[in-house]
């Protein structure tokens, strides 16, 4: 069964229309209580959709969201969620890069690039977006929005410009020359063709020239090398979190659209990690060696009382029982989570059964078709006899979604396989290359004769 019937309910229900309509002014604070497991989703999907619609019949630009989960997993979860709703280009992942402050040399790469691609998304102006991110990454404050204009590059088919002068940026942005890029913050030249793998973009580029003119712009894969997409015009960032840029920082709502709609899943939460973080953050400030110039705390991390301060001016839409702002409306959403089964299949069968008695419809989330059928083939094999007839009572949809729930108001029930065969859910946070290929391609790069290796098929080695 398609998906978008489930799209409709949740677009036609009054009170998302009403949510939405609030959220067009400018710092309206209000609470949604009850949303749970994917329910939240659903809402978020068609209150983004809506705010989007609302946009284009008036000339305006469309509000972004910023949505703030309790963890990194929980953000990555809804995520994913998200990004099959909505689709993977309107869903950016916002992370932390640190995983100790002020230790810079510790900063996650691929989380560094996943940053500045946010950062570079909102400065360009493009078609707003949702962001999703957690505490530890709203922590961390952001190189400002003048600094990084003045030191991005931008290169376009068809520019006059030379390689010596990529050369030049490149090496000033402090990008590192190689004879082959591996990840973000890399470039190499070869005759007229120059590789530069960017921080704003999860492919590096491919930039040929025709003496001193941009010939042609493409994408490529790192580990094929194979062209993914020509470009008419690409955007170099250098990595956003080097302490060349630390300098002038600030935090991230401040950085952002201040049309954004920010949603907050626990505000306690938030405030009592922010400070947590902070408090760490200035310990260490304090036994850092005190014959080197370090930069306090105040201008690179964030704490509650500079997060409450720059948010009032947004619009806050709290996702608790217990809301921290004062809030002018609160909506009651009536959900239950899905209920546990054990794997007794006949408890399940029961429970869509009563369901279908009571006016619900019922939902099967699944990750695939194959799971689908799983499912037809359980049901028959419990009752042969009614299978036809049972058959009419649920649907199946190919949408592997977080957690299942029952949303009494719509009159939905809607579980999920994962849940159901009590099976790990895994998430998927976007890489520009796997961890274990980018240390296989860079050790690669630099074996000298005599090394030791092991060999996949012959065991160890040396290399010759």
């Amino acid at each position: 069964m398609s998906k978008s019937v489930l799209y409709k309910t949740y677009d036609n229900s009054p009170k998302v229309k009403q949510i939405a309509d609030i959220l067009q002014q400018t710092d309206s604070k209000i609470q949604l209580n009850g949303l749970i497991g994917a329910s939240l989703s659903f809402v978020m999907q068609s209150l983004f959709k809506k705010t989007e619609i609302r946009g284009v019949a008036e000339q305006s630009a469309a509000k972004p969201f910023l949505i703030i989960l309790n963890d990194k997993e929980e953000a990555a979860y809804y995520l994913n969620d998200l990004e099959q709703m909505i689709g993977a280009e309107d869903v950016l992942f916002y992370p932390g890069s640190y995983r100790r402050p002020y230790h810079i040399e510790d900063t996650d790469n691929a989380n560094v690039l996943l940053r500045a691609e946010v950062l570079n998304r909102i400065n360009s102006r493009k078609k707003p977006a949702i962001i999703v991110t957690y505490p530890e990454a709203l922590f961390e404050k952001v190189v400002t929005r003048k600094e990084l204009d003045k030191n991005t590059l931008k290169v376009a088919v068809g520019d006059k410009v030379s390689i010596d002068f990529i050369n030049e940026v490149l090496f000033e942005y402090e990008f590192k020359r190689v004879d082959f890029i591996t990840e973000p913050g890399e470039f190499s030249v070869r005759g007229g063709i120059v590789d530069v793998f960017s921080f704003s973009n999860e492919n590096p580029y491919r930039i040929e020239f025709f003496g001193n003119e941009v010939d042609s712009i493409r994408s490529f894969d790192v580990e094929t090398q194979l062209s993914i997409e020509k470009q008419k015009k690409i955007t170099i960032i250098p990595n956003v979190e080097n302490k060349f840029f630390q300098e002038n920082r600030e935090s991230f709502l401040e950085y952002i659209n201040n049309q954004t709609v920010i949603f907050i899943q626990n505000t306690d939460l938030l405030f009592s990690k922010l400070d947590k973080l902070f408090a760490k953050a200035t310990e260490i400030f304090e036994n850092l060696n005190a014959t080197i110039n370090h930069i306090a705390p105040e201008q690179l991390f964030l704490n509650q009382k500079e997060f409450i301060k720059k948010s009032l001016d947004f619009s806050i839409v709290e996702l608790t029982a217990k809301p921290i702002y004062k809030v002018t409306k609160t909506f009651d959403f009536h959900i239950k989570p899905q209920p546990s089964f054990n794997k007794q299949f006949d408890l399940l069968l029961n429970n869509l059964n009563d369901n279908h008695f009571n006016g619900y419809k019922n939902y099967l989330f699944c990750a695939n078709e194959a799971q689908a059928k799983r499912f037809h083939d359980i049901f028959q094999t419990l009752d042969e006899e009614n299978s036809e007839n049972f058959r009419k009572q649920y649907n199946t949809i190919v949408l592997p979604i977080y957690q299942g729930f029952i949303d009494e108001e719509n009159q939905l029930a809607c579980y999920t396989d994962h849940q159901i065969f009590e099976r790990y859910h895994k998430f998927n946070i976007k890489s520009n290359v796997s961890k274990k290929q980018n240390i296989t391609l860079k050790e690669l790069t630099t074996l000298s004769v005599g090394d030791y290796v092991t060999h996949i098929d012959h065991g160890i080695g040396r290399f010759g």
